[in-house]
Order: structure tokens, then C-alpha cells, then sequence
């Protein structure tokens, strides 16, 4: 009894600390994430006018965002296919051991890897979901052979192939 009283208090703390230390959007700040994921270039005063709010009142709000690290980057999208990224792999990878010693190798040692652009840490058959954009086939072999399977231990990899990019966004719907 007294064991799951302890949890039980121990998961409301968690709970609360976690609300405590969440975030808090408003409407006008889901708003304006919106309108900085479709065009960031825009004025603040565009922003302003969009959300009938002062000029002053949007940098204030962009600035909190900022500082609270909603919004992490600012950063130009660029056209794979128009900067010679034409082919694009996802490629699953099954660690050797499931040790934290090959994990945090494993996630070091991909960091370094530029063809990657996205790694996630996932649960199934295998542990890893790499994104990489190459130039075509022959990058891609180059980049099995000579960066992704001599890093260490990696027991298998299984890769698949995009035919086409039915959808693609970096916007989180608000």
C-alpha cells in the first residue's frame, strides 16, 4: 500500500511539473507560428496587419517565442530536386547491441554524416530511420560503403527508395 501510494503521489508531481513547465500558446501566438511557417520573410508590420494587432506587440510575441525556444530557427528551404538531390533513401538501421555505449556512438557518429537529414530513434524491427538525400544511385552506394556501414556497430540496414513525394511540409498544423 504504501508503494503505490508513493507512485501514485510521484506521478501527480511529474504531471504538474510537466504542466507547470509547458508552454502556454494563446490563439494569437498559434496564429502567428502559422503565418511565420508559410513565409518567415515577411514584415513584422504584415504580421501585425494579418493578426490586428501593433507592430511593438508581434516582436514582443516573436521575441518570447524565441526565447522560450518554440521557435528554434529561422532557416531557407531549398528545392532538392533544383539543387541536385534527386534521390532520396530512407534507410532503417539495426544496431549490433542495444547498449547505451553503441547508442549514443551510433546517434554521435551519424551527426557527422551530411547526406543525413533526418535520424529517428524508433521502435520495431529496427532502431534507427535515416533520411538521405544523394545525388542518385551511385552517391547512394558510395554512401553505404564508405560512411554509413563502417560506422560501428551496426548489425543491418534495410533501405527503401522515394518514387515520389506525395507530401512534404516542415509546418506543424496549430
Amino acid at each position: 500500500m504504501i508503494l503505490t501510494d508513493f507512485i501514485s503521489i510521484f506521478v501527480k508531481i511529474i504531471i504538474a511539473y510537466r504542466f507547470f513547465f509547458m508552454i502556454k500558446l494563446d490563439d494569437i501566438d498559434r496564429k502567428l507560428l502559422m503565418l511565420l511557417q508559410e513565409d518567415a520573410k515577411k514584415t513584422t508590420k504584415a504580421y501585425a496587419n494579418s493578426l490586428n494587432l501593433s507592430v511593438t506587440a508581434v516582436y514582443e510575441r516573436i521575441k518570447r517565442l524565441e526565447r522560450d525556444g518554440v521557435i528554434s530557427q529561422v532557416v531557407a528551404l531549398v528545392d532538392k530536386q533544383k539543387a541536385g538531390f534527386n534521390f532520396t533513401a530512407f534507410c532503417q538501421v539495426r544496431l549490433t547491441q542495444h547498449t547505451k555505449e553503441y547508442i549514443v556512438r551510433f546517434e554521435r557518429e551519424v551527426q557527422q554524416l551530411c547526406e543525413v537529414a533526418a535520424c529517428h530513434h524508433v521502435s520495431g524491427d529496427y532502431d534507427y530511420i535515416l533520411q538521405i538525400h544523394v545525388k542518385d544511385m551511385q552517391a547512394y552506394r558510395d554512401f553505404m560503403l564508405n560512411k554509413l556501414t563502417v560506422l560501428h556497430h551496426i548489425g543491418s540496414t534495410q533501405s527503401s527508395f522515394v518514387i515520389k513525394e506525395v507530401k512534404h511540409t516542415t509546418s506543424l498544423a496549430f
